[in-house]
């Protein structure tokens, strides 16, 4: 039976989302099946016009081999990707035909949401985004649309999967740049503080510093002692012999005693999510003032560096190339089967699935007293037998 199956890109970009997307279509239309792409993420279904008449073409997208085949070599989602949530719309991107239903200051227009599919013809809908917009997948699950869920993201945090597509691409540049960055560090024989993605998951941190990136990682699991950090951080200066040494700081980590993680401004998103930044510079700039306690009465400068999206910028690397085409093929697998509300997994090594409720209402974080010396400040390099490829599992 043919059906029609849409798919879409929501969060944050990454490298492999394209791959992902070439996957599903690729294997789609050779079993038979059409595949709508649906642009910016939710976004793209909360601006549709259920009329045959309207022009939807911003929306959605029918996608053709040719097509995704040269989008499959690249980084980012040419669907495009928002960070829209339509349970919680705020008024002002209400689209037009349907402000006069929707008048409160945040609106929950999913039942328009579902008639959309219902005028798309969609039989089953394969998003691919973080927990967030995961989460409104399940929703929609519930809701009696058939959803199979890609996980994506780059801090690797979504419950259920030892994996998410970004991930590799993100750890991999993260070491790349920690060590360009070692040139100008030791060069002027300071601290080198690199502030890397990480909003409750410190993974992003701590696997690059098992890598060798690092000798210290922050991460958001356990606040830190800044005094300490600092004899931790003098102390790996005067062992090195260029006179530098190096930190991962998590942009959710938090000094002892902090109360919130650092913020860029007030403003959240439709998902409750304020723009983390800053912590990196607070570090840095706590290290300079404290180094001369733990220096001989000297200050240590620092060189203070936000990676930021140039981790998720680029092509994927090997991994989130060869991920995203099994992820791909997995949910394809589900939906010519019948099956729906899971979530394509990777667990211990394996690929598969888990239902869709995993995502919800749980936080995958980095279990501290197996992976993270606290006193130290650093990975746990012990009991490695049994392991995943990626050091920690999703449960």
């Amino acid at each position: 039976m043919s059906r029609t199956i849409g798919i879409l890109t929501g969060g944050g970009d990454v490298p492999g989302l394209n791959p992902a997307i070439r996957a599903v279509t690729l294997r789609a239309i050779r079993e038979g099946h059409r595949v709508i792409g649906i642009r910016r993420g939710w976004g793209g279904l909360v601006d549709i016009i259920p009329d045959k008449d309207a022009d939807n073409s911003a929306a959605v997208q029918v996608l053709t081999e040719d097509l995704v085949d040269r989008a499959g070599r690249t980084g980012g989602t040419f669907l495009h990707s928002s960070r829209t949530r339509p349970s919680t719309l705020p008024k002002e991107l209400v689209p037009p035909h349907l402000q006069d239903k929707y008048q409160d200051d945040v609106n929950d227009i999913t039942d328009d949401i579902l008639k959309n599919l219902d005028f798309l013809g969609i039989d089953c809908l394969i998003p691919i985004g973080g927990d967030d917009t995961l989460s409104y997948g399940a929703h929609l699950h519930q809701r009696g649309v058939p959803v199979v869920a890609i996980p994506k993201t780059m801090d690797n945090d979504v419950p259920g999967t030892d994996y998410c597509i970004g991930f590799s691409t993100c750890v991999t540049r993260t070491i790349e740049m920690t060590h360009r960055l070692r040139t100008s560090a030791g060069s002027h024989e300071r601290f080198l503080v690199i502030e890397v993605f990480g909003r409750y998951a410190g993974y992003t941190a701590l696997l690059p510093s098992m890598a060798g990136a690092a000798s210290r990682c922050l991460i958001p699991e356990h606040p830190f002692d800044i005094e300490r950090l600092t004899e931790l951080m003098v102390y790996d200066r005067n062992r090195n012999p260029s006179n530098y040494s190096v930190v991962l700081v998590s942009e959710g980590a938090q000094f002892a005693g902090d109360t919130d993680m650092s913020f860029e401004g007030e403003e959240a998103d439709m998902f409750g999510h304020r723009k983390l930044g800053g912590i990196g510079d607070r570090v840095a700039n706590a290290l300079k003032e404290l180094s001369p306690k733990y220096n001989n009465g000297r200050r240590v400068n620092v060189v203070s560096q936000r990676l930021g999206y140039l981790v998720r910028s680029g092509n994927p690397d090997a991994l989130d190339s060869i991920a995203p085409m099994a992820f791909g093929n997995l949910a394809l697998d589900l939906v010519i089967e019948g099956t729906s509300g899971r979530l394509i997994s990777i667990h211990n090594g394996r690929y598969g699935s888990v239902p869709m409720e995993k995502i919800i209402g749980t936080k995958k974080v980095v279990d501290v007293e197996q992976s993270y010396d606290i006193g130290r400040m650093r990975p746990r390099y012990t009991a490695f037998n049994g392991l995943p490829l990626f050091i920690m599992a999703s449960d």
